[in-house]
């Protein structure tokens, strides 16, 4: 089955810095900002006021009433709106899966991770969504497409739910080779080790905790329900 992006994405419409003031309006904080313009679909939901913390180029805090199908009254919620993000299966020729071990600063720790990145420009289409794929499997592990490789759409998922509205894209990207430049990574990066590792290796480094980043988590869920990569005991 085909993957295709929804025509009108909350997560697309994002853009610029903007110095905010905490105030109270009708309607929707993030709509009105101009640096966030999320929707909410199916059902009868209504925002009915936002308040708005705090917002840089990365995200926005807001806090919203909301009316929602199951609560005709409305409830006050915290939001975090988060721009949108790519996360990269890469697959070498010999079926290996190539990860990045990275510092994390809000855990502080260093953990195993497939390549990601934030999408900037608000006016993203599908393929500008590909691109900024390859360019972040390209930045960060210094991989890209083989000549006759392909970048597979897997759909997208929600990191946390529960206080962010942020979305994640996933791609497989098969075969893929080195790049004769390596890597070229942002500055604030701190990415510590970088290769690849066969099936079998992904599922004892799950089932040992070693991997528990939750873009790769769920990205090896889709791999293995579309029988793209075999996580079972051998």
């Amino acid at each position: 089955m085909q993957n295709t992006f929804p025509s009108r994405s909350p997560e697309l419409h994002v853009s610029g810095e903007y110095d905010w003031t905490c105030e109270v309006i009708e309607g929707f904080a993030a709509e009105d900002s101009g640096l966030y313009n999320c929707w909410m679909e199916g059902g009868n939901w209504k925002t009915i006021s936002s308040e708005r913390h705090f917002g840089n180029r990365n995200l926005e805090v807001v806090t919203n009433r909301v009316r929602t199908p199951g609560h005709p009254d409305p409830r006050a919620w915290t939001i975090v709106h988060r721009k949108p993000a790519v996360v990269i299966a890469a697959m070498t020729d010999d079926g290996k899966i190539v990860l990045i071990r990275q510092e994390r600063i809000p855990i502080e720790q260093a953990i195993w991770e497939m390549p990601s990145g934030q999408i900037d420009d608000r006016n993203s289409d599908p393929e500008n969504i590909k691109d900024v794929a390859l360019r972040e499997l390209r930045e960060e592990t210094g991989y890209e497409l083989a000549q006759s490789g392909e970048l597979v759409s897997l759909g997208h998922f929600f990191s946390s739910p529960g206080f962010t509205d942020e979305r994640g894209y996933f791609f497989l990207a098969r075969p893929v080779r080195p790049c004769p430049e390596g890597p070229d990574r942002e500055e604030g990066e701190s990415i510590l080790d970088c290769r690849g590792f066969t099936s079998e290796e992904i599922r004892e480094m799950i089932a040992d905790n070693e991997i528990r980043d939750a873009n790769t988590l769920g990205i090896c869920a889709t791999l293995a329900a579309r029988g793209l990569l075999s996580l079972a005991v051998q």
